[in-house]
């Protein structure tokens, strides 16, 4: 046990943070690229995404040949922020944490007196006490890009510029002229980048497309930034200024279940106290494949550490894994793959069936639209009695939610912040209990407990809510006793 103690408190990797002024700087080009070409330097790259995001992931982890991270104080709290990078730093010698929007942009909250915005790249920077590397849209600036260094560099004394790389410059001069700017001000350039259109990945209404998507494409863009960053940033500037040594345990999935009183001290899930009898392990599927690609890695750790098993299964092809006794349908796209979904109208049948026998299904986002009885008029598992459809509007933010009912997740009553990101609509006909209420600009009741099924559009961070994973997985026990 000291072993493992003093192993979680080795010597973390260190960092930087690769930021903007805003967001369309570049950052995930830069960052991807970063992350290649120091793997192709050598090096055991730990790869990360401030905020919510799970798209740049994707890129990340085809780019560094090991998952893709994020770190979102907002969701999994401020203070796991720091074990659970130094979970993903382990066997690192170094990390790249992509940030999200402008530096300093995060959660908008008019009741918050701290400087630095909660969520925002600068609060991860801060706390990881990690250089930032300010990527800088070069189109259209000049001379007077110092004085946006100079605001960028002095603003919050917690954060720390430590170079800036030129992206799409334009010409030798235009070059030129933007050193000098940042020599004036003391920020040394780390590399500039000339404007190169095909390195565009292509988008849809969410961002760009997924990884798992974009397929071979995808491969072949993260080589196309891998050989652009290679070619024109300076790593060894970069390794050299790569810091931050962060204190304490890396995040561990068996200590965070320990700490819910509902797993034994040997990860497997408690029921009425104590071990089932039988011993045997629950079978959690997972959906995967291009229509369910929003996930986090910590999930599936934190499912295996309370003594589930886990397949993953496509949607699109396969059939509901043999012995399943919980069902995970995580976010994704499945609006861009309704024909298809349909079509597998042997997996609809035995989800729509698990269901009605108890199964305990978690589905967020794009599960939520599966189990509906139509997505844009192609029929559902119709296990919520609702229809689906694209929305002319995307429906962005975090949630301060409150659970309305108990379900397999959660108890009614139990607080949890979430994030919306989506652009289609249910349409409501029944009468099932709602999932979440919250309010923005007035209160809403969404999502659906339907015996032991918990949908909903709220995104939730399984690290930040590891008591909602050990109920999950101590129903799926009981379901399969």
């Amino acid at each position: 046990m000291r072993h493992r103690w003093l192993e979680r408190c080795s010597v973390s990797a260190p960092a930087v943070v690769i930021a903007a002024p805003a967001s369309g700087s570049g950052k995930t080009t830069l960052a991807t690229g970063l992350i290649g070409a120091l793997r192709g330097a050598g090096h055991q790259v730990a790869p990360f995404k401030v905020g919510p995001d799970y798209i740049d992931p994707g890129y990340h982890g085809l780019a560094a040949g090991r998952p893709g991270r994020n770190l979102d104080p907002v969701l999994v709290g401020e203070q796991r922020v720091v074990p659970l990078y130094r979970h993903g730093t382990q066997g690192c010698d170094i990390a790249v944490v992509e940030g999200v929007m402008g530096l300093f942009d995060g959660r908008i909250d008019e009741h918050r007196t701290e400087a630095v915005a909660e969520g925002s790249t600068a609060q991860v920077a801060s706390l990881l006490g990690a250089p930032v590397v300010l990527v800088v849209d070069a189109r259209g600036h000049s001379q007077s890009l110092a004085a946006l260094l100079h605001g960028f560099a002095t603003f919050d004394s917690s954060v720390r510029l430590g170079g800036v790389i030129l992206n799409r410059v334009g010409s030798e001069r235009h070059e030129q002229v933007l050193r000098a700017a940042c020599d004036r001000v003391g920020i040394p350039v780390l590399g500039a980048l000339p404007r190169m259109a095909e390195l565009e990945v292509p988008s849809r209404h969410l961002g760009l497309i997924p990884a798992v998507e974009h397929g071979t494409a995808a491969t072949v863009a993260v080589d196309a930034m891998t050989e652009l960053v290679a070619a024109h940033v300076d790593l060894r500037a970069i390794v050299a200024l790569a810091g931050g040594s962060v204190p304490g345990p890396a995040w561990d999935p068996a200590t965070e279940l320990a700490a819910t009183g509902q797993v034994s001290e040997s990860g497997a899930a408690d029921v009425s106290g104590g071990r089932s009898s039988s011993g045997s392990a629950p079978l959690i599927a997972m959906a995967g494949g291009p229509a369910f690609t929003f996930g986090y890695a910590e999930h599936r750790e934190l499912l295996i550490a309370a003594g589930a098993q886990v397949a993953v299964f496509d949607p699109l092809y396969d059939e509901l894994p043999s012995g399943t006794t919980g069902l995970v349908l995580p976010g994704g796209f499945p609006e861009e793959h309704a024909g298809q979904l349909s079509a597998n109208e042997r997996l609809r049948t035995a989800v729509a069936e698990g269901a009605a026998r108890g199964l305990p299904i978690h589905a967020e986002c794009a599960g939520l639209l599966y189990l509906t009885r139509s997505l844009d008029g192609h029929p559902m598992a119709g296990v919520i009695d609702a229809d689906a459809e694209f929305g002319p509007r995307l429906t962005l933010g975090y949630r301060d939610a409150v659970a309305l009912h108990d379900s397999a997740l959660w108890r009614a009553g139990a607080r949890v912040r979430g994030h919306e990101f989506h652009r289609t609509r249910v349409t409501r006909t029944g009468r099932e209990n709602a999932a979440w209420g919250w309010r923005t600009t007035g209160s809403v009741a969404e999502g659906a407990v339907v015996r032991q099924v918990h949908a909903s559009y709220l995104h939730t961070h399984p690290a930040g809510n590891p008591e909602a994973i050990a109920r999950f997985v101590v129903a799926a026990r009981r379901f399969g006793q």
